[in-house]
């Protein structure tokens, strides 16, 4: 009903959002589908239930999809986060799921924890299967980079999480949103992908106020929930953008590779990140096993 109402281009979905969704009785017959679907492969109940929470996300996908005129994000279970074969082999599954809905690759994002293996999976998913990813769960400078060397199709910063960690972890409570934590890394990950010409969508996502969404006015996509977007429908003032490809190509960040070595070093100087991120893995996992639970 928020898809009908805001009119967005793209959608997103997560284990959390799908596991929200699913209690809901007006969407009984998707969880009920679903069910039948993984009862009709059979297999183990182990196997029963996978393959229903697989077709789940996929008819949430495939509704969303009637809806919007791009594409929507769909989420590998978290708990393969450090299995790159495993996030490869789920989203070709997704994949093959989405086609047999009548649905083609290009209107779907598959979307995968920023780790180390994630991103390799990204890397081999775009280049040998021509499947899109949506890198999540991003939180450090060196996802970034790892992301932009795999030539993944969209990554999706996180603002709102790393702003809650700052809040959480130091002495200042509140921040103006040109110094939060959080637009500070997506505008510096921005320039960087700009000046140094990688094709990579940057996707800013989890925002906690409308003060962190005006101040990313011109990102490439932002991603926006439904309560916001309520909130910036009221205003009516005029934006003027804050990222431009033009002082991106003008700032000072030098470019640096990084193979595995220098990628986990980077990564784990970053205490934020490092903890933002295996706490968002453990809350996806989380939810993905009580959605089975509720399958089962």
């Amino acid at each position: 009903s928020a898809i009908d109402e805001y009119k967005p281009l793209d959608a997103t979905t997560n284990p959390s959002l799908i596991l929200a969704a699913a209690q809901m009785p007006v969407y009984q017959k998707l969880v009920d589908d679903a069910v039948a679907y993984g009862k009709k492969l059979g297999g183990s109940e182990e196997e029963q239930i996978k393959n229903a929470s697989d077709k789940l996300f996929v008819l949430f996908g495939a509704e969303i999809l009637k809806r919007i005129p791009g594409r929507v994000s769909t989420e590998v279970d978290a708990r393969l986060s450090f299995d790159k074969e495993g996030m490869i082999q789920r989203a070709r599954r997704l994949i093959d799921l989405y086609k047999e809905a009548g649905i083609g690759k290009d209107r779907i994002l598959i979307k995968l924890s920023s780790t180390w293996e994630g991103i390799q999976a990204g890397k081999v998913l775009e280049a040998e299967h021509g499947i899109h990813c949506n890198m999540t769960l991003l939180f450090s400078f060196a996802q970034a980079v790892a992301c932009a060397e795999a030539g993944v199709t969209l990554i999706s910063p996180f603002v709102g999480r790393i702003l809650d960690w700052y809040v959480a972890n130091g002495d200042k409570k509140t921040y103006e949103p040109s110094e939060d934590p959080g637009v500070k890394s997506v505008t510096k990950i921005y320039n960087y992908y700009k000046k140094f010409g990688y094709k990579t969508i940057v996707m800013g996502a989890s925002f906690r106020n409308t003060g962190e969404i005006k101040a990313l006015t011109g990102c490439d996509y932002l991603t926006i929930s439904p309560k916001l977007l309520a909130e910036l429908s009221k205003e009516h003032v005029k934006l003027t953008p804050t990222l431009s490809v033009k002082e991106a190509q003008a700032c000072e960040l030098e470019k640096i590779h990084l193979d595995e070595k220098a990628f986990r070093w980077h990564h784990n100087e970053d205490q934020m990140a490092v903890e933002k991120l295996s706490d968002g893995i453990r809350k996806f996992a989380a939810d993905a096993v009580k959605l089975e639970r509720m399958l089962k």
